[in-house]
């Protein structure tokens, strides 16, 4: 049993070997890959040269029809800075003097992709530009999308765009937030409150006003896309029929119904409560009253406390009345600046009595308290339910003057302008590749020849899992004793398994008999030499017997059986001795079974003689 687990042992490992060496051929191009671009990456002039050798990158060009689209890799035409300031804010801030930049990643860098850079902290930023041609809500799509990277994190602010609203008075060097627009859309961060904006504005029939609609929140964790210093996609989606999609990296991470997902809804309620009507005087809306029947117990005395002294507590012994709890700090100095015409007459501060600390109490004993076996409280009646209820009193009904029904939101109005207008305390937030256009494919398109070479070259320099699990443990150091444990698990198993065993006393003692069996060999000779003369005694005696007397045959009888017996052990014992070269083991056992039966033989027959 003990070969068998070694052997399985030995195949486990080597399987385990063979399958770690396939393993590493075949990850072994992959980390060298990642090895020498961190190294590369150390040294920028050299970083350029080698790595424009492995990629080339060539700015992405719409395939279909768009309606606009900006790489900021030329130079940065057609945008326009904001002159003006934003209203209801202070002077010191309220101007739209934030710093924009063209310039590439800092991080992952795609030599010769560049984007448009917020540069400047707790300044106010607005830029924008004209679409190609203004978008129509009709029947077509609008799909909307652009990379953003918040290369420092983020604490509070924004990343979203504004799709501003066509209109014969749209002057870009105005721009700030109080310019119409018709979507907003985009991440934005403040404290730990992470949002995705969408928000369209939706024109009242009636009144013509514009009222903002929210889109509810996604249910996925949107923190990671905020700190983990990576370039990401984000798309909106809207269709004809009044539906929308929104995706990060090409993943939907919501999606609804203009009708039906909106916060406020887009249509109003058909009916609103009567601001004129108002509760009766004697509407009752108590569901329970006190029972007018009910009548106070005799017995009930409200005037009984809930807490009395305990008149079986006894004073313990040794409690010192006369003693203090405080006495004065005899150690303590009047100051030499006191002045008692100023501070008055000087009393030394109070310590704890030091005689108090080994007695179980000082000053006047007082009885403990406890609870008042007697005590019922104040009376009241039962509560029983009211006759009278009539329910919660709301307003009627009336229909709704301004109601009204749009069963196409869809149809909003036309764009013309896109914008930046954001607030930041983080600097070095990106933006690159914006699109808009009307087909999908186009926009998958656009993405893979921008954003999806970001993406392949992050990946290919992310550390290794030995270097991720380093800094998992650096931030959570309880992950230590989770990689000791992973370790030390299979470790102990192999060693309890596949360690040879030591061989114990007991096994040594258990052998010990065999070797006081092999002395017995020599003293086979004597004991045949005794049995010979004894046979010939034996045979005289049974001759003078069977003249004797005629029951010695029976006796004769048993004496043969004995004697070949004897004959056949002696003879198997003086055969295995003469086996030398067989298995020591096994000429032990036999010589040890003949030469115990010759024995047994002997001191038989000898106690017949007797």
């Amino acid at each position: 049993m003990h070969f068998q687990w070694i052997w399985l042992c030995l195949s486990v490992l080597i399987i385990s070997s063979r399958t770690a060496e396939i393993e590493n051929e075949g990850t072994l191009d992959a980390d060298v890959e990642v090895e020498n671009f961190d190294k590369q990456s150390q040294e920028a002039d050299v970083d350029r040269k080698k790595f424009s050798l492995e990629t080339v990158y060539q700015t992405p060009k719409p395939t279909g029809e768009v309606y606009f689209t900006e790489t900021f890799d030329e130079v940065l035409t057609g945008w326009v800075l904001s002159k003006t300031k934003k209203e209801d804010t202070d002077d010191d801030v309220a101007k739209y003097d934030g710093r924009w930049e063209v310039e590439e990643l800092k991080e992952n860098t795609v030599p010769g992709d560049k984007g448009l850079v917020l540069k400047s902290v707790a300044k106010h930023h607005a830029i924008s530009a004209m679409l190609t041609k203004a978008f129509i809500f009709d029947a077509k799509p609008l799909i909307v999308q652009y990379e953003v990277n918040f290369q420092e994190g983020i604490d509070c602010g924004g990343a979203y765009i504004k799709l501003l609203s066509s209109s014969d008075d749209l002057n870009l060097e105005y721009f700030f937030d109080k310019t119409p627009y018709t979507i907003m859309f985009g991440p934005d961060k403040c404290g730990e409150d992470y949002k995705l904006h969408f928000i369209f504005r939706h024109k009242n029939p009636k009144t013509g006003i514009y009222d903002e609609k929210h889109a509810k929140r996604p249910d996925v964790d949107l923190k990671k896309f905020y700190l983990d210093k990576k370039t990401h996609l984000y798309t909106l989606v809207l269709k004809p029929d009044d539906t929308f999609e929104i995706l990060i990296d090409q993943t939907v991470v919501s999606k609804g119904s203009l009708l039906e997902d909106m916060v406020p809804p887009v249509n109003p309620p058909k009916e609103i409560e009567d601001p004129s009507d108002k509760k009766p005087d004697d509407w009752d809306e108590r569901p329970k009253i006190p029972d007018p029947n009910a009548v106070k117990p005799d017995d009930w005395d409200e005037d009984e406390p809930s807490r009395i002294e305990d008149p079986d507590a006894v004073k313990p012994e040794g409690w010192l009345d006369d003693e203090p709890q405080y006495v004065p700090d005899p150690n303590a100095k009047k100051p030499k600046d006191w002045d008692e015409e100023m501070d008055g007459e000087w009393e030394p501060p109070q310590i704890p009595n030091p005689k108090c600390e080994t007695a179980p109490g000082c000053g006047h004993w007082v009885r403990p308290m406890k609870n008042n076996p007697k005590y019922k409280g104040k009376w009241k009646a039962a509560m029983i339910e009211n006759p009278n209820y009539q329910g919660i009193w709301s307003p009627r009904k009336i229909p709704n003057p301004d109601y009204f029904e749009d069963p196409h939101p869809f149809k909003m109005t036309t764009i013309s302008a896109i914008g930046l207008e954001l607030w930041s305390m983080t600097s070095d937030i990106y933006f690159d590749n914006f699109i808009i256009c009307s087909e999908k494919e186009v926009a998958d398109r656009w993405a893979a020849d921008g954003w999806g070479l970001k993406k392949l070259i992050a990946s290919a320099n992310e550390p290794g899992m030995f270097s991720q699990l380093l800094t998992a443990a650096e931030d959570h150091p309880w992950l230590w004793v989770l990689y000791i444990l992973t370790l030390a698990l299979p470790v102990g198993l192999g060693v309890l398994f596949c360690w040879p065993a030591k061989k114990t006393d007991e096994d040594i003692d258990f052998k010990k008999p065999d070797m006081a069996e092999l002395v017995t060999k020599g003293e086979l000779q004597q004991e045949r030499g005794e049995l010979e003369d004894y046979e010939i005694e034996k045979e005289n005696e049974d001759i003078a017997e069977d003249e004797y007397e005629g029951e010695g045959e029976g006796g004769e009888d048993i004496y043969d059986e004995e004697e070949n017996e004897v004959a056949d052990g002696t003879q198997e014992g003086y055969k295995s001795n003469k086996s030398g070269s067989e298995d020591e083991k096994k000429e032990a056992d036999e010589n040890t079974g003949s030469g115990d039966a010759l024995l047994k033989s002997v001191r038989k027959r000898r106690v017949r003689k007797d």
